[in-house]
């Protein structure tokens, strides 16, 4: 014979189980059998385990999830850091152009000094292309954060060619001049009425500025 028999494997009995945990004595728990004892170890460990969650980790745990959460956005704000350090001299460069573009579009705003002398610039461009002014009315000063607008209503009489060029002419000048709510009406075959607001533009001098400071304190 190739050996002897395996001998038949123990059951699992539920039914002693169960009688196991029958008419358990809560004063003597010594005396329990081996099952209950281990079911309340189970319990009292997860209840022990959940109840040191609840009062300590948990608190632990959030305030890890805090610092994670605050180291990721340190990270982030040292690698901005490295790339404006290594890209500082660029960024000079770019403030330095910047700068230099406006001051050359600060040039194209006349003072207070070179008002009279842009509007008789314009008068002059018209002038030069035969047009005649049937009005030339300057309006009051709409003061802006650092510059002021000024507008004018003109009244111009002359060949549609003529117009077009007036208003190229007023386009090339060297401060900055617009045209706006233009309207032509015909007074001959020849002969065009041009209805139009032009405005130009100047920065505000020192005394305007401190002006414009108080005002914005005040409000």
């Amino acid at each position: 014979m190739k050996g002897g028999r395996k001998g038949a494997e123990p059951k699992f009995d539920l039914n002693r189980l169960a009688d196991d945990f029958r008419g358990l004595d809560p004063n003597e728990p010594g005396n329990w059998p081996t099952a209950p004892k281990v079911a309340v170890f189970i319990a009292l460990l997860v209840a022990t385990v959940a109840a040191v969650w609840w009062f300590d980790w948990r608190e632990q745990a959030e305030l890890l999830e805090r610092r994670i959460a605050e180291e990721a956005q340190l990270r982030q704000d040292w690698a901005s850091k490295k790339r404006q350090a290594i890209n500082l001299e660029e960024y000079r460069r770019q403030l330095e152009e910047t700068e230099r573009q406006f001051g050359t579009l600060v040039k194209q705003l006349p003072n207070r000094a070179e008002m009279d002398s842009l509007l008789s610039e314009i008068n002059q461009a018209g002038l030069g292309r035969g047009l005649q002014f049937d009005l030339f009315k300057p309006g009051g000063d709409v003061v802006r954060e650092f510059y002021a607008e000024m507008p004018i209503e003109v009244r111009i009489v002359g060949a549609y060619h003529d117009l077009g060029e007036f208003a190229s002419d007023v386009s090339k000048m060297s401060r900055i001049v617009t045209l706006s709510n233009i309207s032509l009406t015909k007074v001959d075959d020849s002969t065009l009425l041009m209805d139009a607001r032009a405005i130009t533009y100047r920065y505000l001098d020192e005394e305007e500025l401190a002006q414009q400071r108080q005002g914005a304190q005040r409000r």
